[in-house]
């Protein structure tokens, strides 16, 4: 599933995507670790897997409890256990970054996160693009209202960046700083009254490079929640007018391509025929050191190991 090959609306490519599905759910490393933690192995269809899957690690991998990231607690795992899960975590996609394949790419997709993350995968593409990946479209970084956490704030500003107030801002700055760039070349938005409810894109025109859209975009269900990664690729789809066979590059942490790879293929690929490849960013480049990745324990794999899982049950569904 981590680079499964371009999706299309059809039957075949369906079946394709269902077989990616069923290798990684399915695949040894996610077995152990099921029976480390006390469970058995389901019979039954890949359905039946992934809802078993899905209500297991609810139990056992569930460590937000409906928080931000930040705020999940750490679980006390024996040294065995941790080094299983490493191990897994490695087999399974979510730690070794891999470079993009294709030659060329329609568009590219800066996905947002937390302040450090907004940072590195800004730099992170900004890289790409200065060693010539062609991109004939544009440099779409997708974030949102979300309020910057204190440790957040002091993360950048230990770093001597802005200590921004959301996370569309970090992104925003980070453009700005990498990319040499100061006003925006066209704006657009809706102040709403409430972030859930708003949204806001900023399009910046480097020299020699592809535009590059900052985007935030509005809630599904403003009611509920803030718009996630779901809502903003929709929202930058129907913005981009994202047409059948665009290849799309999408940039993430290593430790979610699985699971954002997932949504994507859900999101964009099936409803729009589009292509996607989904890459995490390589933490050895020192052009990215201003903000060094963090340590990522075995919880966080634990806990994003179940957001794969969730998204991949979503996928499935679709």
């Amino acid at each position: 599933m981590q680079r499964a090959d371009a999706a299309r609306s059809t039957g075949a490519d369906a079946e394709r995507i269902a077989a990616g599905i069923r290798s990684w759910v399915c695949s040894a490393p996610l077995r152990d670790l099921v029976h480390r933690f006390g469970g058995e192995w389901p019979a039954g269809d890949l359905d039946e897997v992934l809802r078993f899957l899905d209500d297991f690690s609810a139990r056992h991998w569930d460590f937000r409890g409906g928080r931000e990231r930040p705020e999940a607690r750490e679980p006390d795992l024996d040294p065995a256990t941790a080094a299983l899960v490493l191990d897994a975590a490695a087999a399974l996609g979510l730690i070794h970054p891999m470079p993009p394949t294709r030659p060329a790419y329609a568009h590219l997709v800066v996905l947002g996160g937390l302040a450090h993350a907004c940072v590195r995968r800004v730099g992170y593409a900004a890289h790409l693009l200065r060693a010539g990946l062609p991109v004939s479209g544009e440099v779409a970084v997708l974030g949102s209202f979300r309020p910057l956490s204190e440790w957040e704030r002091r993360t950048l500003a230990d770093a001597g960046l802005p200590a921004d107030d959301t996370e569309v801002d970090v992104l925003d700055t980070a453009v700005r700083r990498v990319f040499g760039v100061a006003d925006p070349a066209e704006q657009a938005g809706v102040d709403a009254g409430h972030p859930h409810h708003s949204w806001s894109s900023r399009t910046y025109r480097p020299d020699g490079l592809p535009p590059i859209r900052v985007l935030a975009a509005p809630s599904s269900e403003p009611d509920r929640r803030r718009a996630h990664t779901a809502d903003t690729q929709r929202f930058w789809a129907g913005h981009v007018r994202l047409a059948a066979g665009d290849e799309v590059l999408m940039v993430t942490a290593p430790i979610y391509v699985p699971f954002q790879h997932s949504d994507a293929l859900r999101t964009l690929a099936l409803p729009y025929g589009c292509g996607i490849e989904t890459v995490g960013v390589d933490p050895t480049l020192a052009d990215l050191a201003v903000l060094p990745e963090q340590t990522l324990t075995p919880g966080r794999y634990l806990q994003e190991i179940r957001s794969a899982i969730r998204s991949m049950r979503a996928l499935h569904t679709a």
